[in-house]
């Protein structure tokens, strides 16, 4: 088999097959040629590794599309396994998870003691201000789950002992029994996969090795964190069983309304009242953003209500450093309720003078 055939080719099926036709084909060629069904025999063993990285690549559905394209050269290095040099042994134990999958352990699945899953991820939901989310905060988060216990250190453990390996399965965590040519192995029942015995249980925690607590993260929120973006935050979730790895807290941002500034984006968006003086003669506009920037924007002589000022760079900092958003201002032209008489008479004198002005222009 010195020339290497097309992974459909070696597994018999089209290339437009799915994924249930893959794994099915795949299972058939594995079990027949499987080293524990045909001890000794070279050329079964040549096809069963041959199978197996075949279907290493058609099985995923990026490497399966960087192969229909480029051929070998395209998933080249990607396999995250050399088949051409590997013993049997070794691609048994490097995919003891998929054979055991496949067959319940059959080719290596109960040799050896599986990692320790980790704990659990923890979702919880935070709210923050306009001004934390452009100038970036810390806040502290309360969870409410699992935490390590103090009496046993985790262990589970009575002070002054240790959990014991598994008698059983001596540590493996898996017992396997044989069925003819095929080897089955089961999470051992008396540690329940764990691979250690606790002879004598902590009193506070019952052995599990942890206990139900309330405890607070600082969790940092980078500035142009927005509404609806979640932050993870890594070893912060449930710890794991039997010293595994804990899980990640992932937290939900919920931005909370502000009585002025609307977010949209990057952006910033204000109405700002002018008075008809200033709308019409031209003025200077001065505003405070909520993260105590001061902001000034020139008002044209002539603005119109619903008019929109731009001032570039001055919304929102882009959670990627590169600059800012921009401010939008909307302006509204108050009018007042109630004038005084002088007021009256001047007004009316403008709405004369006007007139005049509307007059000669048209004429």
């Amino acid at each position: 088999m010195s020339e290497k055939r097309d992974y459909y080719e070696v597994l018999g099926v089209a290339r437009d097959a799915g994924a249930d036709d893959i794994r099915k084909a795949y299972r058939q060629s594995a079990l027949k040629h499987h080293p524990d069904r045909n001890p000794g025999n070279a050329e079964a063993e040549a096809l069963f590794k041959e199978a197996t990285e075949a279907y290493s690549v058609l099985s995923d559905d990026e490497k399966r599309a960087a192969y229909d394209r480029f051929g070998f050269a395209g998933v080249g290095g990607q396999s995250g396994f050399d088949f051409s040099g590997a013993g049997i042994g070794d691609i048994l134990s490097h995919f003891q998870d998929m054979f055991s999958d496949f067959f319940g352990g059959m080719g290596g699945g109960g040799r050896r003691q599986r990692p320790a899953a980790r704990g659990q991820d923890v979702r919880v939901a935070a709210t923050i201000t306009l001004k934390d989310a452009m100038l970036g905060a810390k806040q502290e988060v309360a969870i409410v789950g699992a935490a390590p216990c103090e009496p046993c250190g985790g262990s589970g453990a009575k002070a002054g002992t240790k959990p014991q390996t598994c008698p059983q399965c001596r540590g493996t965590g898996q017992v396997t029994t044989q069925r003819g040519f095929v080897m089955f192995s089961t999470s051992c029942g008396r540690c329940q996969g764990s691979g250690r015995f606790i002879a004598d249980p902590c009193e506070s925690c019952h052995g599990s090795g942890y206990v139900e607590k309330r405890r607070v993260v600082l969790v940092a929120f980078p500035a142009g964190i927005d509404d609806s973006q979640r932050l993870r935050v890594p070893g912060q979730g449930m710890p794991g069983p039997n010293g595994a790895p804990p899980g990640d807290l992932y937290v939900d941002v919920n931005l909370a309304a502000d009585e002025r500034f609307e977010r949209n984006g990057d952006d910033l968006a204000v109405r700002e009242r002018v008075s008809f003086p200033d709308a019409a003669l031209g003025a200077e506009v001065e505003l405070t953003l909520p993260d105590e920037t001061r902001v000034s924007a020139t008002l044209p002589a002539g603005t119109q209500p619903g008019t929109v000022l731009t001032v570039k760079g001055k919304g929102v900092p882009r959670i990627d450093r590169r600059g800012r958003g921009d401010l939008l201002i909307v302006v509204d032209v108050a009018v007042p309720r109630g004038l005084s008489k002088r007021a009256k008479k001047l007004l009316g004198e403008l709405a004369a003078e006007l007139a005049n002005e509307g007059k000669e222009a048209a004429g």
